[in-house]
């Protein structure tokens, strides 16, 4: 349910998938500091398991470079157990999962 109506897929394939995000009313944008709503940083795996049909189990490492805001187009690329995440290009985000 935290998911729904967060996200629309824009397009993707096993590596990489663009997903646009959705404007501040949704409730995890109210959540998360209801006067800068800002995308938690925990959510970022709850969207990677989602995307990529995957369990994850743990994170060895998580870095976060930059806010994420409501609707921005995030892109996650996976290569093994490492995911980046970029918004217009520049890293927002990456994680080693288990």
């Amino acid at each position: 349910m935290l998911l729904d109506g967060l996200y629309r897929v824009l397009n993707a394939d096993e590596r990489e998938v663009r997903v646009l995000l959705s404007d501040e009313n949704h409730s995890v944008f109210k959540a998360h500091f209801p006067s800068r709503p800002i995308l938690p940083g925990f959510v970022h795996l709850e969207i990677i398991s989602d995307i990529f049909n995957l369990e994850i189990n743990g994170v060895k490492k998580a870095k976060f470079t930059s806010l994420v805001l409501p609707s921005q187009t995030l892109k996650y690329i996976k290569n093994g157990n490492k995911i980046a995440v970029t918004c217009n290009n520049k890293d927002v985000a990456s994680f080693n999962i288990v």
